[in-house]
């Protein structure tokens, strides 16, 4: 083989190195973490800034590689078309295209993309600081095209969109393919969900229904509220006057307790009132964020509920709060909760005041929880009427029965997948 051949050759196989190295470095800085970019950047890692200063403008940075990897992909296969052409004559078109599609496959494309996408935070500080050269070359060239593409997207109508997924739904994403893959653990994927649902949830959602209230009637004797207060589970207590919608105090078991203390056990010598706090009054539409920030510059845990008429809707603690980040609570004085019961034919019978989320991650379903707050709420909302005993719906892949009802409130469903 003469020298010129020789010279091209090795033309070649420069140029296909080239060519690795922009199909490794698109790959590698594409694929990197970004977070695992800003973390290392915060420690002083030599080259996480630069990285980052490269992907925040992925448009620029994908173009830049683009250009030169075509350049050095087409300028390789003219270079290896034009050798063969002199060594094999008439044959040499169609040899050059086989033999320069195998080695850009497997040496400028598959390996090193797979190298790439193998050790992507490392690659791509490897390749951060030749990339950054290269894209200020190539900046001009780059720009120029840009606006061609933007112009040409604009005669045809096309709208180039931003980002699908806010940073929220990025994270949910990422969590949940990693408790796929084993990485990340049921309890603590549904802890991640629990604080990124916080800002869609009002309090509204989670509070304790009045109806389920445990309050006390402040015209009884002083001895009568304190033994209701001594029986009940919760430590703190309502208080109202005439209507049950009228709070008028709340009843706190330690300043019960220091007052009985006080009076040497003379339940009929405490002032109740004198020992009341001032109930404090919460928007329904408040959301979690704003009550929990609320509830710690008032270094309360306790806020009652009510309309935008000023009716008592309920009641929303500090506690009921944490439960939707790390589930439910329970200490020595909680009463277990049954609410959801799996039978042994897959169904499973459901108390009508469980949650949606609550059935949800019981369960690991994905019924949609925007329309209503509990699962009997959901079969009125699409039913759009109070079902009788015996009636079933199928919505969402699920089916509802309707097991029990009392006046006008759904008791117990059987829910089945359908799915």
């Amino acid at each position: 083989m003469d020298p010129a051949s020789l010279l091209v050759g090795g033309a070649v196989i420069v140029l296909l190195v080239l060519s690795a190295f922009f199909s490794g470095s698109e790959t590698a800085l594409t694929a990197t973490s970004r977070a695992r970019m800003h973390q290392l950047e915060k420690e002083g890692k030599k080259g996480a800034r630069r990285v980052n200063q490269l992907i925040a403008d992925r448009e620029s940075l994908i173009g830049s590689i683009l250009l030169g990897n075509n350049i050095v992909n087409i300028l390789a296969s003219a270079l290896t078309t034009a050798l063969f052409l002199r060594l094999f004559g008439q044959y040499g078109v169609v040899l050059a295209t086989i033999t320069m599609t195998a080695l850009v496959l497997i040496f400028a494309e598959v390996a090193p993309k797979t190298w790439a996408i193998s050790n992507p935070d490392r690659a791509a500080l490897l390749v951060s600081l030749p990339i950054k050269i290269i894209r200020i070359l190539f900046a001009p060239i780059v720009m120029g095209v840009e606006a061609i593409i933007k112009g040409l997207f604009k005669i045809f109508g096309i709208r180039a969109e931003g980002p699908i997924l806010s940073a929220h739904e990025e994270i949910r994403g990422a969590v949940d393919l990693l408790a796929q893959d084993g990485g990340v653990q049921k309890h603590d994927r549904d802890m991640i969900g629990g604080i990124l649902d916080l800002q869609d949830l009002s309090v509204e959602e989670i509070m304790i229904h009045r109806k389920n209230m445990r309050m006390i009637d402040a015209h009884q004797e002083p001895q009568a509220i304190i033994i209701q207060a001594l029986e009940s589970p919760n430590t703190r207590l309502p208080l109202w006057e005439k209507d049950p919608e009228n709070i008028i105090g709340i009843l706190h078991a330690k300043d019960l307790l220091k007052a009985i203390h006080e009076h040497g056990g003379d339940f009929n010598a405490v002032d109740i009132r004198a020992i009341m706090r001032k109930p404090w009054f919460t928007p329904e539409t408040t959301t979690l964020p704003e009550q929990l920030n609320a509830f710690r510059a008032r270094h309360e845990h306790f806020s009652l509920v009510v309309d935008e008429y000023g009716a008592l809707m309920g009641l929303v603690t500090l506690e009921d709060i944490l439960e939707e980040i790390v589930g439910q609570i329970e200490d020595e004085h909680d009463r277990p909760v049954h609410g959801v019961h799996r039978q042994s034919d897959g169904a499973v019978l459901v108390n009508g005041d469980v949650s949606v989320r609550d059935l949800n991650r019981a369960m690991e379903w994905d019924i949609p929880d925007e329309e209503a707050v509990t699962v009997a709420g959901l079969v009125i909302h699409e039913s759009q009427t109070i079902p009788e005993v015996g009636q079933a719906f199928s919505y969402y892949g699920f089916r509802f029965e309707i097991n029990a009802r009392k006046r006008n409130q759904i008791t117990s469903l059987k829910i089945t997948s359908t799915q």
